[in-house]
């Protein structure tokens, strides 16, 4: 009798995770076991895969340098746009966490750019800002500054780039505002007892104990940006020179525009391993700059 009752419990809920279940094996799993199959093949999309082995993957990485021109290009935006994304988002968190009047208002209001960012309306707006003759430039004529070709230029255009996701800070804003709010007051008053003033509270308790949420957004924010695809599709193409053909963009046209699917598919696996690689990386080192207040150390 138990055993029946168990096994109606349990068919009931897969009963009721079966859309999950469905949609992942069909729109996840599936794609994912067809790509990896595929990076082994030639397939241009219409007419059937050929087997060629590794041969995708040695090209790639050894007789491809636009491959590595993208790589450059991804590795340089990631690690210069995600501090800088948190930095301002821990900024404003801490500000908006100072308990004054309207703090929800405008946290709405910076949040939202988070919200309309990656769009394709925003990526356009992007262009004609930082176009040649973009309110951008506008500006700096009016203060008798020479204005630049922004998008143009492969000085500045991974800048322009930079720039908009480093504007998207709203999500990880408030994500680190929730981290704040948890720190226990007992501590803040503990440290003004003791004549601490602001910056040591802040360099004291405020870090350490909002670690765990830094950890947090700073794997979500590369992972984040390794997939960056719309802004460099809309705003440079790429350009100048290459200077903003990121990996995702790079994967895109070999998939899209060379139908060379086969070869897109290997991209994206080295692409897996390289996310992959530098998450280990952060959570290994991870043990030195993380504190956790349950384990009482770090």
């Amino acid at each position: 009798m138990e055993k029946k009752k168990a096994l109606k419990e349990s068919l009931t809920g897969y009963a009721i995770i079966s859309p999950w279940l469905l949609g992942f094996f069909v729109l996840v799993l599936g794609p994912i076991l067809a790509s990896f199959y595929l990076s082994f093949t030639d397939y241009d999309l219409l007419s059937s895969p050929t087997w060629i082995g590794f041969d995708n993957y040695v090209q790639i990485l050894t007789n491809d340098p636009r491959f590595k021109t993208s790589i450059i290009a991804t590795l340089v935006f990631v690690f210069v746009s995600t501090p800088l994304k948190l930095l301002f988002a821990l900024a404003l968190a801490v500000l908006f966490n100072t308990g004054r009047k309207a703090t929800g208002f405008f946290t709405t209001i910076y949040y939202i750019p988070s919200i309309i960012g990656g769009s394709v309306a925003i990526a356009v707006v992007w262009r004609q800002l930082f176009g040649r003759n973009g309110a951008v430039n506008d500006i700096l004529d009016s203060l008798g500054i020479a204005g630049l070709n922004w998008i143009g230029n492969p000085d500045t255009a991974l800048s322009v780039l930079i720039i908009l996701v480093i504007w998207q800070f709203g999500s990880p804003m408030i994500i680190f505002l929730a981290g704040l709010r948890q720190i226990p007051t007992e501590l803040y008053e503990a440290a003004s007892v003791d004549g601490a003033g602001r910056f040591q509270t802040f360099l004291k308790i405020t870090l350490p104990m909002l670690t765990p949420v830094i950890f947090f957004n700073l794997i979500m924010q590369t992972i984040g940006g390794f997939m960056l695809f719309t802004q460099a599709y809309l705003i440079t193409q790429g350009g100048p020179m290459d200077s903003t053909l990121f990996y995702a963009l790079y994967l895109y046209e070999m998939a899209f525009e060379y139908l060379r699917m086969g070869y897109a598919s290997a991209m994206a696996w080295i692409l897996l391993v390289l996310i992959a690689i530098i998450t280990i990386i952060i959570f290994k080192t991870s043990s030195r700059w993380v504190f956790y207040e349950s384990e009482g150390g770090r």
